[in-house]
């Protein structure tokens, strides 16, 4: 049966009283409840979540990649934790050669360097801000959150369908690193759903990061043996690069919408300051009047998208680099001069109005305990597998984060020594009343920050559940191609197209969404949706009352 706003959704949520956990991967839920179990907070649970990621999930996510996590406290305050990847210092703005200057290749460039193989790699980022973040805001050692994550290596863990198919894709360059051959093309072919994959490499040099922390790896034996494999084989980051290597504490992009505050990531992750951009521009239109999954609506979205990638590419990347014009860009008095440039029946070519290319695939936590700790945090590799070469037998699957740089020279987001890669990755909290409605967020890249917006949009506007609003089908564009989900692109194609809109229908937008919504009743839900192995637990009871024991 379809539902009120024209699709079916596949899954169905959770709900718990004293803590929820929601991952895309069962096995890393399950890590991060049983932290909550045994007493932990959110802080704790999520890290544990992640550590699981890197085993279960190692298309996504990994030690050597990095990450955005946003942390509201029970305080009130929110803490944006920044644990992107570096530019090695060896690197420079022509490091690459672009084969093109305009969409859809301007990314790409000769022998695909920045995306495949070792000189892909920037400096890591994730382990150093997983165990900052626990030290400073967790209850439990770095030894019991790593615990669940050491088991499911040792033990292994049964590979998904849609592990088959992330292994299966990127085959041809996986078969050409020895350690992911062994590990993933068993026989010479993908690893099949319904099989076991055991990780002992990784499960030891999880081992020695439970013993020495972040030090294993900037500075230690995990360290010596990833610069070692950068130097044999192409690759920029030393020692030097790790010793230099520093986790950011941010404060975070606020706005508001209809009578919701928007709390989201400062640069150099985008989806803070456009996602307050768009929604400053959509709340001009009655988008309720227009209806989900309309051609006005689509419109509307596609025009909204494309502005702010305009403003994207010409001033927004690393602060300690570029002056980002953040008040400009969120004020309603620029929303408003945007506004007035869309032309509700032509689809139009749009250029920054403030004058100054990422990979697909990432994973998304979202984690609330009992006390009031909520955390939202998009952690990747950046490609699926990362730049698929692994740190010969340590289990470290090395990131491709230097894709995500321009490779033109002389641009806002080029290459530069030590900068920070941008991101669009958006752990969102949304407050109504001072009173946090809910938290959210995705893997995509790209098409992280705008889903991330649709799915606010469908809360705030169209009135869905939570569980509907991360699965409603999604559209994108950043001024190319407007790929709209096959759910919804057959009733508006053709309007879309007469409006001047290239449209292509896409089987997936974005990744697998997973959040949390926070009842006034002290109810939370956890919902996650089909583009992933995406699974909320829900936690309630809890310890027995004072005082009562049992006597015979």
């Amino acid at each position: 049966m379809t539902g009120r706003f024209g699709f079916t959704c596949e899954k169905g949520s959770a709900t718990g009283s004293r803590g929820m956990v929601v991952t895309n991967n069962p096995l890393a839920s399950s890590a991060g409840a049983q932290i909550l179990l045994a007493g932990g907070n959110a802080v704790d649970a999520a890290i544990a979540a992640l550590f699981a990621l890197t085993v279960a999930e190692p298309m996504m996510v990994g030690v050597l990649g990095g990450g955005v996590a946003h942390l509201r406290l029970p305080n009130g305050q929110h803490v944006i934790v920044d644990g992107l990847s570096t530019a090695p210092l060896a690197a420079t703005p022509d490091l690459y050669r672009p084969v093109s200057d305009v969409l859809p290749d301007y990314q790409e460039t000769v022998g695909r360097e920045n995306y495949a193989g070792s000189r892909a790699v920037a400096v890591p980022g994730a382990l150093a801000a997983w165990c900052c973040t626990l030290e400073q805001f967790g209850t439990m050692t770095l030894a019991d959150v790593l615990r669940p994550a050491i088991a499911i290596a040792d033990a292994g863990f049964i590979v998904t369908p849609y592990l088959e198919t992330c292994i299966a894709d990127c085959a041809a360059d996986l078969s050409r690193d020895p350690d992911l051959a062994a590990l993933l093309l068993p026989g010479g072919s993908p690893a099949r759903a319904g099989t076991r994959i055991r990780r002992p490499d990784y499960a030891a040099s999880l081992r020695l990061i439970a013993e020495q922390g972040a030090a294993a790896l900037y500075g230690g034996s995990l360290g010596r043996a990833l610069t070692d494999f950068m130097a044999a084989s192409g690759g920029l980051i030393t020692a030097a690069d790790l010793a230099a290597y520093a986790v950011k504490q941010r404060d975070p992009v606020r706005t508001t919408y209809r009578s919701y505050e928007i709390v989201g990531p400062p640069p150099p992750a985008s989806s803070g300051v456009h996602i307050a951009q768009m929604l400053g521009m959509l709340e001009g239109f009655d988008l309720r009047a227009t209806g989900f999954g309309s051609v006005r609506s689509i419109h509307l979205l596609a025009e909204v998208m494309k502005c702010a990638f305009a403003d994207r590419s010409a001033v927004t990347g690393d602060p300690d680099f570029i002056d980002v014009p953040i008040d400009k860009l969120i004020s309603p008095a620029y929303a408003a001069s945007r506004r007035a440039e869309i032309d509700l029946n032509r689809a139009r070519k749009w250029q920054a109005g403030i004058a100054a290319g990422e990979s697909a695939d990432t994973t998304h936590v979202t984690v609330a305990d009992s006390g009031g700790i909520v955390v939202s945090t998009t952690q990747t590799l950046n490609g699926l597998f990362g730049a698929r070469v692994a740190v010969p037998g340590t289990g470290l699957i090395c990131n491709n984060y230097m894709f995500n740089f321009d490779p033109h020279p002389g641009r806002a987001l080029s290459i530069a020594p030590g900068k920070r890669v941008f991101t669009s990755m958006s752990p969102i909290m949304a407050l109504r009343d001072g009173r946090l409605a809910f938290a959210l967020g995705l893997p995509g890249a790209l098409r992280i920050f705008p889903s991330a917006l649709q799915a606010i949009v469908n809360l705030i506007d169209y009135g869905m559940s939570l569980q509907e609003a991360v699965e409603a089908p999604r559209v994108f564009t950043q001024g190319h191609l407007l790929e709209i989900e096959s759910a919804l692109i057959d009733s508006v194609r053709d309007e879309l197209c007469g409006m001047g809109h290239d449209v292509v229908a896409s089987p997936r937008v974005a990744g697998g969404m997973n959040a949390i919504g926070f009842g006034p009743d002290g109810t939370l839900t956890g919902a996650a949706c089909w583009r992933a192995d995406g699974t909320p637990v829900g936690i309630g009871g809890g310890l027995a009352r004072a005082g009562i024991g049992f006597a015979i």
